[in-house]
């Protein structure tokens, strides 16, 4: 029997070299996109249907000292995918090492993956009218080979094996990173039923623009999971659950205006133009 997979991103090891993105253009033959220098060394804001995975380039000045953290980005591939729950047309469907995938021949391009998602990583391409994201190199991963982005990694910032493994791999490297960086975590341990990618960042969640506490919208779990199932409810109930979609949707969209007003500020700063 397959067991699940995980990937353990150690950010307090991460050089920001940008190989991991290489290493999943050549191995998933993807093409180069224009870009621009966001902030920093960062030169991409988020994934697009063509870019599944980039580092996120984050400077924070404490202590009279710079802190450069950076972190790669891509499908965290959760345990209880939002995404999945979302998918009009059934195309989205996990394997039992973990992995989310996206069947091409079923995806109609909706979008409510992308909408759904809470860290917004599908990305519709508006040719195809098809979504795209990581697969996490599942090719490879039913070989018996490493992710592309793990094996390319030269600082050895990531992990792959067994769940169970990179845990507790993960685990001692957070304690023995803590005692430099007192406010270390773990994330993704839990969140969304705990995602295949784990991440230790050396800071809380939202220094490195993550959403703190990732969850899937209350409309979509309503209607998924309690509405639509049993064909209808009252009018009362119908008003809680467009309520709770407004709610969420306006959180998610807080966060997304914030982290893009932040980039925009450092254009700004840094007179760049595209």
């Amino acid at each position: 029997m397959t067991t699940r997979k995980t990937v353990f991103v150690d950010t307090s090891l991460c050089t920001g070299c940008k190989a991991c993105s290489v290493a999943c253009k050549a191995w998933n033959d993807l093409p180069a996109e224009e870009n621009k220098l966001i902030k920093g060394y960062q030169s991409q804001v988020e994934t697009t249907s063509k870019t599944w995975t980039y580092v996120r380039f984050v400077e924070k000045y404490e202590n009279n000292k710079m802190n450069f953290m950076m972190l790669k980005l891509q499908c965290f591939h959760c345990k209880d995918p939002a995404c999945m729950k979302a998918c009009s047309s059934e195309a989205i469907y996990q394997t039992e090492s973990g992995y989310t995938l996206i069947n091409q021949d079923k995806c109609i391009g909706c979008g409510y993956c992308a909408a759904n998602c809470p860290w917004e990583i599908p990305k519709v391409d508006p040719d195809l009218n098809k979504t795209f994201k990581c697969t996490g190199c599942i090719d490879r991963v039913e070989n018996n080979l490493k992710p592309a982005c793990v094996s390319t990694c030269q600082p050895g910032a990531l992990h792959f094996g067994e769940r169970k493994e990179m845990i507790q791999v993960a685990k001692a490297r957070l304690a023995e990173v803590k005692k430099e960086h007192p406010k270390a975590q773990l994330y993704g341990d839990k969140a969304m039923g705990g995602t295949t990618y784990l991440y230790l960042l050396l800071d809380d969640p939202k220094v490195y623009e993550m959403p703190v506490d990732p969850s899937t919208p209350v409309s979509l779990t309503l209607w998924k999971d309690i509405i639509h199932p049993l064909g209808g409810i009252a009018a009362g109930a119908a008003a809680i659950a467009i309520a709770g979609g407004v709610i969420a949707n306006a959180a998610r969209g807080n966060y997304r205006a914030k982290r893009e007003a932040k980039n925009t500020d450092t254009d700004s700063d840094q007179g760049i133009s595209s």
